[in-house]
């Protein structure tokens, strides 16, 4: 069967049977298309909606700032709580994971995609994609169990050398730390970013590649100058897909931080929450005002990250450049 079309002289001309079939299946996937980007947006709408309404009762019983108090007793009779510890806390500790994970991904990933030979890089990367669906509570339970007990050496070790530096300051070292917390949220997080990267490196052009090598280009100086540039924008995806779940982590940072509620930069005192970790330790023994005001952290916890994936798409943005290599 065929059928015919128009040509730009105003004849006709046949139009193969697949052809026909692909044009006929244009509309209906970009109608399906379409709708889904709507739906999601509409779910990402009820969610704040849904967060808001449930919120304003528990807010407007308060009797202190939401934004700046420093306290949590939103159980009383007279509720008194603020996020300003809490949203502290989160941003502080995922953005060290992130710090922690990042460079450590990204040479991971590059082992596997350009240095190791191809049996050890599928074994690696198979192990990495099998770390990457560990749950989290396996991470909380090991960071509690193992690391510590491991980790109060090396924290009185940084205080005692470095302790004139104000983040390994303090007059207490403790095990459960805003430090050991973003240790295993880093943990956490590294198999994510390092999945990731290793596939956008291997998808580096190879003519690039082979074109610096025969120019006398070293092995490092071949991936500066053809598979990082080009990789960039997905490594910066990567990082950010991490940091959303290091600041969503729950279970195991309730496991590990020591649920304090002020703000300090001396990662290795008994300092550190988050409002995922206050919301897993709070709701079950919270009245309605109390599930309110964790349901108004929840919805401080969604504007981040959605400010957070925004400042990524924007850099991205800036980096498409690096894109046109691949064309």
């Amino acid at each position: 069967m065929a059928t015919s079309t128009q040509t730009r002289e105003g004849g006709s001309a046949p139009l193969s049977r697949s052809a026909f079939r692909r044009s006929r299946g244009d509309g209906p996937f970009r109608y399906a298309s379409t709708g889904a980007g709507i739906l999601l947006l509409v779910i990402m709408a009820a969610i704040a909606v849904f967060l808001i309404a449930r919120a304003i009762p528990a807010l407007q019983a308060n009797t202190a700032s939401f934004l700046t108090e420093l306290t949590w007793n939103a159980n009383a009779s007279e509720p008194k709580f603020g996020i300003g510890a809490l949203a502290f806390g989160t941003v502080i500790s995922s953005f060290l994971a992130l710090i922690i994970a990042t460079p450590i991904a990204i040479g991971v990933a590059l082992f596997i995609s350009h240095y190791a030979p191809r049996r050890l890089a599928s074994f690696l990367g198979y192990v990495i994609d099998l770390l990457a669906a560990v749950p989290s509570v396996v991470y909380g339970l090991w960071g509690i169990i193992f690391l510590v007990p491991f980790m109060r050496g090396p924290s009185q070790f940084l205080n005692d050398y470095l302790g004139w530096i104000p983040i390994f300051g303090g007059d207490q070292v403790v095990g459960r730390s805003m430090l050991v917390g973003s240790l295993v949220l880093a943990i956490m997080i590294l198999p994510i970013i390092a999945a990731i990267s290793r596939e956008v490196f291997l998808q580096a052009p190879k003519m690039q590649e082979e074109a610096a090598l025969a120019l006398g280009a070293t092995r490092w100086e071949m991936i500066r100058m053809a598979v990082l540039p080009f990789g960039r924008p997905g490594v910066i995806s990567a990082a950010m897909l991490g940091l959303g779940r290091a600041m969503g982590e729950t279970i195991a940072v309730a496991l590990i931080f020591p649920a304090t509620f002020t703000i300090s930069f001396e990662i290795l005192s008994a300092n550190g929450n988050s409002i995922a970790a206050n919301i897993a330790n709070g709701f079950g023994e919270a009245n309605d005002i109390g599930r309110g005001a964790l349901i108004a952290s929840g919805l401080v916890l969604f504007i981040i990250t959605l400010l957070v994936n925004m400042a990524a798409r924007w850099v991205i943005s800036r980096r498409k450049e690096y894109a046109r290599v691949a064309a």
